[in-house]
């Protein structure tokens, strides 16, 4: 089995910055896709970003040019750069694999309001 730990979130005013940051219990990275989830109050989780074993990124339309996903192989780290934070972003911040093969983490929680 497979555990995602999800850190990094936070309460930040509309413009702001935040990193979240994923742990995973094992090397799977350079297997499988992994990517980032976020599930707002009272909607669906939605993918947000994904990169491949190869570093091939791609990004939802609504973080499009903010949002940056990157890892650390050799620390079992998957990462999400949020820039230019909206209040649209608020949510709870999920990492699991593409097509979320693992079960969830608790995820972090991101609050973005003025």
């Amino acid at each position: 089995q497979v555990q995602f730990v999800e850190s990094g979130g936070g309460l930040v005013q509309p413009g702001k910055s935040l990193r979240l940051s994923c742990v995973v219990s094992r090397n799977i990275a350079s297997i499988y896709t992994m990517a980032w989830y976020r599930q707002a109050p009272g909607k669906q989780r939605e993918l947000v970003a994904s990169i491949t074993p190869s570093l091939r990124t791609n990004y939802a339309d609504s973080v499009k040019g903010r949002f940056t996903i990157s890892e650390n192989n050799p620390k079992n780290m998957v990462y999400l750069q949020m820039n230019s934070l909206e209040p649209e972003d608020t949510a709870v911040y999920y990492c699991n694999t593409i097509g979320g093969f693992y079960s969830w983490g608790q995820g972090t929680q991101v609050t973005v309001s003025s």
